[in-house]
């Protein structure tokens, strides 16, 4: 009788080792390798129980993928869900301290870099605390990268893919006629802080993804309002969040601004009003305001 690979004669009552090995050694411990990889994501995941986020849009992803229980801090942007009114609030995003913070204990901190402070972003890694700081960018492909980000911060990718598929979806079946209305956006805060929105920011892409134009593009960012510059625009439309038009006493109060109703809009009181969050959060949702906004826009 020949022998086989493992030296031993093959005989009816004697098991083949290196079939032995082959069959139930190495698939045991493949198992084995499988289960301590998934023990160890589970581990990780477990480790990052509790959350600060400091970013409304992020906010909304965390929660999305699952991690509302997770999260014990946000910034006031962080409106979304209304679970959120319940979480403790560490400030402003554009003016967050890490003391605050780092008060809450957090195992994990996420923001992005268009507001955050360089200085208190380093703070919070010199105290060890795991910090990831996400490039936001104001579109509807931006948002999809940032969820797929976040996903991959909080070890469950696949997750991520899930939701950045039912994003495309909804935004298949998007549909926006473009028209030629000039939408004027202003940021108020009662009638001694009133901006003006102008190219690049994330009202005027909106206004764009809705199918209207900004009225306000000679410059970028924000510019105080001004009555020359009202006339100059004048928009068909203006639009505002609902909170800031309620700091100017209504529409009534809107239109006693110097130069408002000598626009279009302020002939025919023609104003607008959104969530703020839903308008410039960029999230999950961000389908959802393009189409509340294009009928807004268009009603």
């Amino acid at each position: 009788m020949l022998p086989v690979s493992d030296g031993w004669p093959a005989t009816p009552g004697r098991v083949n080792h290196y079939f032995f090995y082959q069959t139930y050694f190495k698939d045991f411990m493949n198992r084995l390798i499988v289960l301590t990889a998934a023990l160890l994501v589970a581990m990780n995941t477990f480790a990052q129980k509790r959350i600060v986020s400091l970013n409304g849009a992020v906010t909304e992803i965390v929660v999305a993928l699952g991690f509302e229980k997770n999260i014990v801090g946000v910034d006031v942007t962080s409106t979304y869900p209304a679970s959120m009114q319940q979480v403790a609030k560490v400030g402003h995003n554009r003016n967050i301290s890490a003391e605050p913070v780092l008060a809450l204990n957090p195992d994990l901190i996420l923001g992005t870099d268009n507001f955050l402070q360089p200085a208190v972003i380093e703070q919070f890694k010199t105290v060890g605390v795991k910090t990831q700081i996400f490039k936001q960018e104001f579109s509807i492909e931006g948002t999809k990268k940032l969820i797929t980000e976040v996903a991959a911060a909080l070890l469950v990718p696949a997750k991520g893919v899930a939701l950045v598929k039912q994003l495309e979806k909804e935004q298949a079946a998007l549909k926006i006629k473009p028209t030629g209305k000039k939408v004027l956006f202003i940021y108020a805060r009662g009638a001694g802080t009133m901006l003006v929105a102008g190219a690049g920011t994330p009202t005027e892409k909106m206004i764009t993804l809705a199918g209207a134009q900004n009225a306000a593009n000679s410059f970028n960012d924000f510019k105080p309002l001004t009555p020359e510059a009202l006339v100059t625009a004048n928009p068909d439309i203006i639009l505002m969040f609902d909170d800031g038009l309620k700091s100017m006493g209504g529409v009534d109060g809107l239109l006693k601004v110097q130069g408002v109703q000598q626009t279009t809009a302020g002939k025919e009181k023609k104003v607008v009003v959104m969530d703020g969050a839903l308008l410039t959060g960029f999230g999950p949702r961000v389908i959802s305001a393009v189409k509340e906004l294009a009928g807004k826009l268009n009603s």
